[in-house]
């Protein structure tokens, strides 16, 4: 099954995720796929934070690379090639050699041992769905369904993508569940895999 998860933005999405693949790593589920946690300043005092998002990196599943996956505009690394967020004009700058890098990853599920697990992808956006770009390669892992990646998939989809990411994504895993960042949803997906 296809669980797309969606949400406002900063509402704690990555972070939720985080805790359900360290649950399912900790029972030896599988995980493969890419996380894409947030890198955060807090300008708050004390008990007051006042968190400010600076980047957002990719960390690389099972293996565990992370790579420097976006910047804000104004923090951009100077000479960093960043063609396809600009063309698409993104409020990030997204390296060209990352994406790359991420694609190489989604290229290559030799990989994995076979063991069926769980597929994740945080996060497909604009650059993919409306443009053809950034992450194409996991585009096409989810495109084929159930595979050595996952038997099962958890992909994260702005809200305004949503419809059109189960359309496109839905038959090809039979069914596309939209779940939000809850206790019932980590539930239910830890129970795909609960025999094992």
């Amino acid at each position: 099954m296809l669980y797309i998860l969606t949400g406002n933005s900063q509402t704690g999405k990555t972070r939720w995720l985080q805790a359900l693949l360290a649950d399912l790593q900790e029972a030896s589920v599988l995980v493969s796929g890419v996380i894409a946690p947030g890198q955060w300043v807090d300008h708050g005092q004390d008990a007051n934070p006042r968190y400010e998002k600076l980047g957002i990196d990719n960390v690389l599943l099972p293996q565990g690379e992370t790579l420097i996956f976006a910047r804000r505009k104004d923090l951009a690394t100077e000479g960093e090639s960043c063609s396809q967020a600009q063309a698409a004009k993104l409020g990030w700058a997204i390296s060209d050699s990352a994406i790359d890098r991420v694609n190489a990853h989604f290229d290559l599920p030799e990989v994995l041992d076979g063991t069926p697990g769980l597929l994740v992808i945080d996060e497909l956006g604009p650059l993919e769905l409306l443009k053809g770009g950034g992450l194409i390669s996991a585009m096409k892992v989810l495109e084929q369904g159930p595979s050595a990646w996952g038997v099962h998939a958890l992909v994260v989809i702005r809200e305004s993508l949503v419809e059109l990411a189960a359309q496109r994504f839905g038959a090809c895993w039979g069914q596309a569940c939209i779940i939000r960042a809850t206790a019932e949803a980590a539930a239910e997906i830890k129970a795909l895999f609960s025999d094992k």
